[in-house]
């Protein structure tokens, strides 16, 4: 069975949708709206679903969904503006009738519900964003929910498989969307749940076989969750041909080298080096303060690193593969995904060199990081590896707003150290995704340690809630605990006389300062 495509308006939430359709255990991919039929036919889908758009529906410009795509006999559900050209695709009408719903809007079921609102409670609440409006549903499809100022909130037509809601039921304000959206999978697509994780685990180690053949790989670990996996994937598909590389470039937290020589190694057996290119790194971000240009600098040292150890291991054969832990989130921020923004660079995706010597090997580039960690639980790898919390590839290097120097790397790490225990200690690990620790270098604030004045760096608690890094919140920390943070570094890091918290959701922040 081929995966269901979610074809992309432009759409703020169209990751969501495919993590949505993954989630009731059907493979989703995303496509931009440019794709043409025979493209997205080529992919032998399951299901189409058309997202959510910023445009007007009955605009000349507008992007639109070629009536051939409903010709297919693929079934499509249609979100939002999805919705509306889908109703205008098969001779529906789609108008500005001067009605807007942004935000929660109560919805009614009409007569029986139909297939997807069966049942559902009367009235109930959905997240809707729209300005258009379908005032005349397709021909043969019956309306199975409306608004207060939108009519037409639902159609569908089982027997022609294709059904739509104006609301976005993608989204956590639509409480009962995920069953809206799995009745259409199940009872108008007719696909049967068999993307597990164990069937993620033998279809990667599968394609791993076929692309590195009978060659040898090396893999960058970098002690987070997402090398971890890829590595461990990779070594359950070719061996001892894998070698995994950890490269210690001084950006570290405080025990991260130790973690990875121990536990990585002990759940997996697999062929370790070490290397130690702390003074490298230093020296070639001396003076650095742009944070692209760390980033291309920390990307570039690191696959020199790399070539290097490439060469030292020649005599255990030819390395052509180089393993990365690449996320479905950094494809799409870096500038993968048709009209996304390039938001960062990084050594996993943006900032590689040119001329690289090796051919890469992401076995995660199409996983969000909750399923990356059902997939290294899949591989045994321990909770302390699987469960830790996000740390970005170029490190520390990113969370020092200034040059990087050895003593602002060591004032970070005890900065860091301290926040990673308290909140250990409080138990909120798996209430947080991450919470970097930033040092503002380049700032200096009066304060007042023992009896005299102190001018100070301010270090930035950024504690965030996500589900794959695409949006974040703030995380809510107790009193008790921030108060514990502060104390113990404003009195444990003596070149630290200040903390703040970083109350910024994203959007509009990144999760990483820089």
């Amino acid at each position: 069975m081929g995966p269901v495509i979610v074809v992309d308006f432009g759409a703020q939430y169209a990751q969501l949708i495919a993590r949505r359709v993954r989630e009731v255990q059907v493979y989703s991919e995303v496509v931009p709206h440019t794709a043409t039929v025979d493209e997205i036919m080529a992919k032998k889908p399951a299901a189409i679903i058309l997202s959510g758009g910023p445009a007007s529906a009955y605009s000349p410009d507008a992007p639109g969904m070629d009536p051939e795509l409903a010709k297919q006999g693929v079934p499509i559900f249609g979100i939002c503006y999805g919705f509306q050209v889908l109703a205008q695709a098969l001779g529906g009408t789609v108008e500005a009738t001067g009605s807007r719903e942004y935000g929660r809007t109560e919805v009614a079921v009409a007569s029986d519900g139909g297939i997807l609102h069966r049942e559902l409670p009367a009235r109930h609440q959905v997240w809707m964003s729209h300005g258009d409006s379908v005032t005349k549903a397709p021909p043969g499809a019956a309306v199975t929910a409306s608004s207060e100022r939108t009519p037409v909130a639902a159609y569908e037509n089982p027997d022609e498989r294709y059904a739509g809601v104006q609301y976005h039921p993608e989204v956590l304000h639509s409480p009962h969307g995920q069953e809206v959206l799995r009745r259409f999978l199940r009872d108008i697509a007719g696909i049967r749940p068999e993307w597990t994780t164990a069937s993620i685990v033998d279809e990667q180690i599968g394609r791993i076989r076929t692309q590195i053949g009978d060659g040898r790989a090396i893999c960058g670990l970098s002690g987070g969750v997402d090398s971890a996996v890829a590595a461990a994937l990779v070594q359950r598909a070719i061996g001892d041909r894998l070698t995994c590389v950890f490269v210690d470039h001084g950006l570290l937290r405080a025990g991260e080298r130790a973690q990875v020589e121990r536990d990585f190694v002990a759940a997996t057996g697999v062929n370790l080096v070490t290397v130690d290119a702390r003074e490298r790194f230093l020296d070639a971000l001396a003076g650095v303060t742009d944070p692209e240009q760390k980033r291309k600098i920390i990307g570039r040292e690191f696959i020199r690193v790399f070539e290097q150890a490439e060469r030292d291991l020649k005599a255990k054969g030819d390395y052509r593969f180089l393993v990365q832990g690449t996320l479905y989130p950094d494809v799409v921020e870096s500038g993968g995904g048709a009209g996304a923004s390039n938001i960062k660079s990084h050594h996993n995706v943006g900032g590689l060199p040119e001329d690289l010597q090796f051919e890469l090997v992401e076995p995660l580039r199409l996983l969000f990081k909750d399923e990356v960690r059902r997939v290294g639980l899949e591989l045994g790898l321990p909770e302390t590896i699987v469960h830790r919390q996000p740390f970005p590839g170029p490190g520390l290097g990113i969370r020092i707003i200034g040059e990087v120097t050895h003593d602002r790397l060591e004032t970070l790490r005890a900065a860091d150290a301290i926040a990673r225990e308290e909140l250990t200690s409080a138990g909120l690990d798996r209430d947080i995704w991450q919470c970097p620790v930033v040092l503002l270098a380049d700032v200096r604030s009066v304060g007042v340690q023992g009896d005299g004045r102190t001018y100070g760096h301010p270090v930035v608690l950024r504690p965030v809630s996500s589900e794959d890094a695409m949006t974040a919140d703030w995380t809510r920390l107790p009193y008790d605990v921030l108060e514990r943070i502060s104390t113990r570094i404003t009195n444990e890091v003596s070149e630290v006389n200040r903390v703040v918290l970083d109350v910024t959701s994203k959007p509009p922040g990144t999760i990483e300062w820089e």
